[in-house]
């Protein structure tokens, strides 16, 4: 691997690092304001990076099916819904503000629960830059170097909340600083491996490199839709979650013109 490919795939784990090491030097829990804020914001990155990065790519790879250059896109979309439907229901995890754990019974702590359901988000968005970067390799994507790693910074800054949201809450709740710390840490591993695999099997097969970057697309807007635009929207009501969408989405549709 390239140096822009490494920096690439551990760039979105190095945010989810630095968001978690937020609990050593923040004494208290996020209010729900700033969770808010960080919640919209984060979801407003995904939901460009989805378009503009993922499924425009898609498409106009697909420009030789004519009329037909929608159907990679279509296809791949609803299988990456349908694959975070399948995680959701079949892997057991706790919501930041939820007494109810999701998915099957288990015996797992609801420390362990609210890390894997972080590690959930972290999955298509370590796909999205994997996918990615084998289109910019494999030259059969329009796609530049300069975007594959605007990608990567996108996720990288909406990862710094995701990782706070997680470390913080535990440490209020009595886990020590450095557990909490590693427990934040360990919810954005899968993020460099879901990148490495995706990058591995989309580098060998090119002809799915259009499926698999709406795949990516698909996964990354249900996390969206299913959690953070109801954890961005919960009572009391509050515009600021949407605001936050509004810059979070302008941000990386700027970096992704101007940079990409």
């Amino acid at each position: 691997m390239n140096f822009s490919v490494v920096s690439g795939v551990l760039l979105p784990f190095l945010g989810t690092s630095l968001g978690a090491a937020s609990v050593f030097v923040m004494k208290k829990e996020m209010g729900k304001s700033l969770q808010r804020v960080l919640t919209g914001f984060a979801a407003g990155v995904m939901v460009a990076a989805s378009i503009w990065s993922l499924l425009i790519p898609s498409m106009n790879h697909a420009e030789e099916l004519g009329k037909f250059a929608f159907l990679p896109a279509v296809v791949g979309f609803l299988l990456g819904m349908f694959f975070l439907l399948f995680l959701d229901t079949f892997v057991p995890h706790l919501h930041l503000h939820d007494e109810k754990p999701e998915g099957p019974k288990s015996n797992l702590s609801n420390s362990a629960m609210l890390m894997f359901a972080v590690t959930l988000h972290n999955i298509p968005e370590g796909m999205a830059v994997g996918v990615v970067m084998a289109g910019w390799l494999s030259g059969e994507i329009q796609i530049a170097s300069t975007a594959a790693l605007t990608l990567a910074l996108g996720i990288a800054i909406q990862n710094f909340p995701e990782g706070a949201i997680i470390s913080l809450p535990l440490s209020s709740r009595g886990e020590g600083k450095k557990r909490a710390f590693s427990y934040g840490v360990l919810s954005g591993v899968v993020e460099p491996i879901a990148a490495i695999v995706t990058l591995l099997l989309a580098s060998h097969i090119l002809p799915i490199l259009p499926y698999l970057l709406s795949f990516a697309a698909g996964a990354m807007i249900y996390v969206v839709v299913e959690e953070l635009i109801p954890e961005m929207s919960e009572e009391p009501h509050s515009n600021v979650g949407t605001i936050a969408f509004a810059l979070g989405f302008c941000l990386m549709m700027v970096l992704d013109v101007v940079l990409g």
